[in-house]
């Protein structure tokens, strides 16, 4: 009987069902906001269209800037004899530690009218960056790895045999590299441009920074500055829909790009290809991409750290906003993780109308703004469990909702890479399901398991309005002393938590790239 004739197991199904529900407690609270005669006025202003406009343009940039920076360089990194394939693989997967305000910030004190380009060139009339220009470089900056990181676990997981028996045929490298590399990778790119255009649809920090308007800008506006609320609902309606769009999108061009291995796991490494006359090209991209995206603005931050050293500041490292960040986020990554395999399972194992819905509804919550997520939180907690109002819980359950996507993005790509007939064969043998998924799926499946684990831990070690507004009283983050020190424009100050929260995370990426293999062999 074929997965899809199958049924899932009523557990399966329940399992994935009440995630989703949960996650979809945001939008109720929208709905029931934006239950107002004036929402047809509101969707129809030109205000509105002209919000949508900039976000959709905004999110379309960054993801084609993302694409063309991430793929070349997951694709030197993984499959090339490019020289210090490790050094270049950790540096472009570090800028995901570096929050996208932070970098918005590194990017104005580095390249702004007054920064330290401008001091250093002696002249107060660089080209200004605010606007779409700048909005675009930096949440491109904030971004790329996610493509990367999930490109690059593809292109180590495709199956050389693949690509020996189209050689084996005659095939050239280019209708090779059509033929089996793109339709293998196709599926890992799309989901990390979608990760890319649901955190640019959702994102403040930077939009604020550079004076672009876009829905999130003017949502978190109408949530701190009217009393009536209901406008604010209703645009965060209108960034839902385009997170529909995103979704079917991402889904109809992804296509079905062939990803299951017919062995268990990369046990036997693809050729590494010999880049002759391009290795001096290749490594200059590479130092390219490392310097724009990694080394300005860990320069920016380091200039005015020592700048407040030289000005007699008093510089405090802040060990117990560093332990609190730990925690919320690290029971967040597991928390999100466990609540995606199911999900993923259902979308892989037992496709069908039902499961793709369920599927497709679990990235909603990813385009909420954090303030939008934390305020429906606030409603629900306040009013229906008081118990847990301004506990760690809700905070942690606030993570998840809105980083859900990311942990599903790995989990759905780790289990389409384990073939089916291994588990097939598993149950064949007299084992259970769930002894089949411990013991066969999520081995099989854990590098990719631990790089989405990795993602949700990285974006809610940089999240700020939901930690803003749920944190429990004395709980402060990295995040919430970075954003204390800049709104008094204390750089120098706000440069120390940014610095060790960058510290913090990086090793995390170090993690996952050597348990997914996302480097090739060591030989420098």
């Amino acid at each position: 009987m074929s997965a899809r004739a199958r049924r899932p197991p009523v557990a399966l199904a329940a399992a994935a069902a009440v995630v989703v529900a949960l996650a979809l407690l945001p939008i109720v609270y929208l709905v029931l906001r934006a239950a107002d005669d004036r929402f047809v006025d509101i969707v129809t202003e030109a205000r509105t269209w002209r919000l949508v406009a900039n976000t959709v343009l905004l999110a379309l940039g960054v993801v084609l800037a993302s694409l063309a920076v991430a793929v070349p360089t997951a694709f030197l990194v993984t499959r090339t004899d490019l020289p210090g394939r490790r050094i270049w693989g950790a540096a472009a997967g570090l800028p995901l530690v570096i929050p996208s305000y932070v970098a918005a910030l590194a990017l104005l004190g580095m390249a702004g009218e007054r920064g330290i380009l401008a001091d250093a060139l002696g002249t107060d009339r660089l080209p200004d960056i605010t606007g779409y220009t700048g909005a675009l470089i930096a949440l491109t900056l904030s971004t790329h790895p996610y493509v990367y990181l999930l490109t690059a676990a593809a292109f180590r997981g495709i199956d050389p045999s693949l690509a020996e028996a189209a050689r084996g045929l005659g095939v050239g490298p280019y209708r090779r590299f059509l033929r089996v590399t793109f339709p293998a990778i196709r599926p890992a790119a799309g989901l990390g441009s979608l990760l890319v255009a649901l955190y640019v649809l959702s994102d403040f920090g930077v939009v604020s920074l550079m004076r672009y308007d876009t829905l999130t800008q003017a949502i978190f506006l109408q949530y701190r500055s009217l009393f009536d609320r209901t406008p604010a609902a209703v645009l965060g309606l209108v960034l839902v829909g385009l997170t529909v769009i995103a979704v079917v999108a991402e889904q109809r061009l992804r296509g079905r790009g062939r990803l299951s291995r017919s062995g268990p796991g990369v046990q036997r490494q693809a050729p590494v290809i010999p880049l002759g006359r391009w290795r001096i090209p290749a490594i200059a991209w590479c130092a390219t991409v490392a310097g724009a995206f990694c080394v300005m603005p860990l320069a920016a931050l380091v200039v005015w750290l020592v700048r407040g050293v030289l000005n007699d500041r008093t510089i405090a490292i802040p060990w117990s906003e560093a332990a609190d960040s730990l925690t919320a986020s690290g029971l967040a990554a597991v928390v999100a993780v466990l609540a995606a395999l199911p999900i993923a399972f259902l979308a892989n194992r037992y496709p069908s109308r039902p499961a793709a819905v369920l599927q497709r509804t679990a990235y909603l919550g990813n385009a909420l703004p954090g303030i939008a997520i934390a305020l429906s939180l606030v409603f629900f907690a306040a009013n229906y469990l008081p118990a847990l109002y301004q506990t760690l819980a809700v905070l942690v359950f606030a993570y998840v909702v809105r980083f859900l996507p990311q942990a599903l993005a790995g989990a759905e790509s780790a289990i389409a890479q384990v073939d089916p007939r291994l588990e097939e064969a598993s149950r064949g043998l007299g084992r259970s399901g769930f002894e089949t998924l411990r013991r066969v799926t999520v081995p099989l499946a854990r590098p990719g398991l631990v790089a989405g684990g990795a993602l949700v831990f990285l974006s809610a070690m940089k999240e700020l309005p939901a930690t803003l507004l749920l944190r429990p009283i004395g709980f402060d983050t990295l995040a919430t002393e970075i954003w204390k020190q800049t709104q008094v424009a204390a750089y120098s100050r706000a440069s120390v938590p940014a610095l060790l929260l960058i510290g913090l995370s990086a090793p995390v990426l170090w993690l996952v790239a050597r348990d997914a293999r996302l480097t090739s062999s060591p030989e420098g």
